[in-house]
């Protein structure tokens, strides 16, 4: 683990405070159990907000703290830990972040400061498919007499359900395939031809497809430039892939907890499971496996704050470690703990779910490792 700042350090034992106490994953079962619409609860919500975290990467001039994505990921490790849904990650970083790479001044004066409030929750609209694919946008955005008309559909949109604002990726040229021709708008969800409909995902959390039907927006609606917004959706796609992978290193590091704790305590044939060579040494390898996925989320935050020139191969590199490795240990919570990891009334199955569900996001193992691989020209 990387040597944490004084600053670093505080928020961390902060969050983790925090969600232990106001958001742990009892919280989040009893969420799933009341149906909640938006997968997730307002008091978990404002709870976050009033803690400062929508704020973390948001410059101190539009109400935010100024401080980086490495701080961010340490508040998203704690999160994953306990499951606790919200918007942080959509809105705070993901919607947060669009803006800071492509907004233009009035956008930014407008948006930020109601994301760092919790006024405002800004996702990201990218997919069309069941796979990541943000070369193949089909969703046409043609021009009108003042500005755009988008017609298409998105889908498995993050907090969707819940969102006030969605940062659409559309095609404005060329073909689906083409990286070129692609523009990102702005758009209220509340505006005239905007429909959602909630998906029931094994994770319980609030993910919509949004359709968009004629939808009419000013040119002031673009993110950066018409015909250019790849490079801007790719830059952001993988500030998103890094705080992704700091979630699931959460999530995969809980896991590991609680199957070492069981191991400690689980008595079989007079002594504790974890005494026997073939589990100590599967829990061994667990352990060298989560430090490695650690170095590669740390690198890739680290990357996508100072824009390094490898950021692309550091995100793309952390979410597949991130999610090969949580797939192993969620599987491993299951089969290390019997019988019981199978009930529903233990929290294992709740880790099972989040990890299929989350590998998936902003593109699967295989996706990155095409790209990777792409990037280093192999």
């Amino acid at each position: 683990m990387a040597l944490l700042t004084e600053e670093q350090t505080m928020l961390q034992e902060q969050a983790k405070s925090w969600v232990n106490k106001q958001a742990a994953v009892k919280c989040f079962r009893t969420m799933r159990d009341s149906g909640a619409p938006n997968g997730f609860t307002p008091e978990t919500w404002h709870g976050m907000v009033q803690m400062g975290w929508t704020g973390i990467i948001v410059p101190e001039e539009y109400g935010g703290s100024g401080l980086d994505y490495v701080a961010f990921g340490l508040v998203l490790e704690e999160t994953g830990r306990q499951l606790a849904a919200s918007p942080l990650f959509a809105s705070a970083l993901v919607g947060a972040s669009a803006l800071l790479l492509g907004g233009s001044p009035s956008q930014k004066s407008t948006w930020l400061p109601k994301i760092v409030d919790g006024s405002a929750i800004v996702t990201l609209a990218v997919d069309e498919g069941m796979r990541h694919a943000p070369e193949s946008i089909a969703l046409k955005a043609d021009k009108a007499i003042n500005g755009f008309k988008l017609t298409g559909t998105k889908t498995l949109v993050l907090e969707g359900n819940a969102a006030t604002a969605f940062v659409v990726a559309a095609r404005t040229g060329r073909s689906p395939g083409d990286s070129k021709g692609i523009t990102l708008f702005l758009i209220p969800a509340s505006l005239p031809g905007v429909t959602r409909r909630r998906l029931k995902t094994a994770d319980s959390r609030g993910y919509a497809t949004v359709e968009f039907d004629g939808v009419e927006v000013s040119i002031d609606a673009v993110l950066g430039e018409v015909d250019q917004g790849f490079s801007v959706l790719d830059a952001l796609l993988d500030r998103a892939r890094a705080g992704l992978a700091a979630e699931m290193l959460g999530t995969a590091a809980q896991s590991f907890d609680m199957t070492l704790s069981y191991l400690k305590t689980r008595v079989q044939f007079g002594k504790v499971i974890g005494a026997f060579q073939a589990l100590a040494h599967r829990a061994a390898m667990l352990y060298t496996d989560m430090q490695m996925t650690r170095s590669c989320v740390e690198a890739a935050l680290q990357a996508a704050q100072s824009n390094a020139p490898d950021v692309a191969q550091l995100c793309s590199l952390a979410k597949c470690q991130a999610a090969e490795f949580l797939h192993h240990m969620s599987n491993e919570l299951i089969q290390m703990h019997g019988g019981v990891g199978m009930t529903d009334e233990f929290d294992a199955g709740l880790y099972l779910k989040r990890a299929r569900a989350v590998e998936a996001i902003f593109g699967n193992p295989s996706f990155h490792r095409r790209r990777y691989a792409a990037l280093v020209g192999l």
